[in-house]
């Protein structure tokens, strides 16, 4: 009977393992944002091998057609993509539309497990970014000033933006392929840094030491001369 007393550890809230390369996971979610009085969503989908964001719209609605588009032009981008898409249980992701969006694509859907969300944290940690660094900080006019100032940061956010999740780089470099490279290069720079403190540091020394032997020499010629007896 030992058997059927056995605890069984859950592996709930400990997320998905962490994909081998660029477009095994797509993240996708629904964040809410506030203009002039008015909410719209934001629907992203987040590469979760690189952090990159494939696609993202801010849209009036957030109904589950509005996701298959966002959906739809993620994968335009990149055609050979064959990704597992990884949500939350919203209704939009659940709904048999959705499902049949998904299987016409060739996709798998994973849900995170219900009360962790932090399965899905690396998107939602996007939006939570966007929206401490970009919307919360500028006064937008409208929907269409919002849509170019996110695409804005976005483009700032793949492209130049340093990640802290990806060894301090910007996720392009990551989707890209470029990990290795850039990391070299960063190793060389600071090879190179340290080479040119160090000799700095010898330089300083010999010039200290050199100054201290002139200023010797200069007293040593301004002393009166001795005067011996004849």
């Amino acid at each position: 009977m030992s058997r059927w007393h056995e605890v069984k550890e859950s592996s709930k809230g400990r997320g998905f393992a962490q994909p081998s390369r660029a477009h095994r996971h797509w993240h996708v979610d629904i964040s809410y944002v506030k203009i002039q009085y008015t909410f719209y969503f934001l629907i992203s989908v987040l590469d979760g091998f690189s952090r990159y964001i494939v696609h993202s719209e801010l849209r009036v609605h957030m109904e589950e057609f509005d996701v298959e588009v966002v959906v739809q032009r993620a994968l335009e981008k990149y055609p050979e993509a064959k990704p597992r898409i990884i949500s939350d249980n919203g209704s939009q992701f659940i709904s048999r539309d959705f499902k049949r969006f998904l299987g016409d694509k060739e996709l798998t859907h994973a849900r995170t497990s219900v009360r962790y969300p932090q399965s899905n944290g690396k998107i939602e940690s996007f939006h939570k970014t966007i929206k401490r660094e970009c919307i919360r900080k500028r006064s937008l006019l409208d929907l269409t000033d919002a849509r170019k100032t996110i695409d804005g940061y976005i483009e700032d956010y793949n492209c130049i933006r340093l990640h802290s999740s990806i060894n301090y780089l910007p996720p392009k470099d990551v989707l890209e392929g470029r990990k290795e490279q850039r990391l070299r290069e960063r190793e060389e720079k600071l090879r190179r840094a340290k080479e040119k403190r160090k000799q700095k540091v010898l330089e300083n020394r010999k010039e200290s030491k050199y100054n201290v032997n002139s200023e010797s020499k200069q007293k040593n010629c301004l002393r009166e001369p001795a005067i011996f007896p004849i």
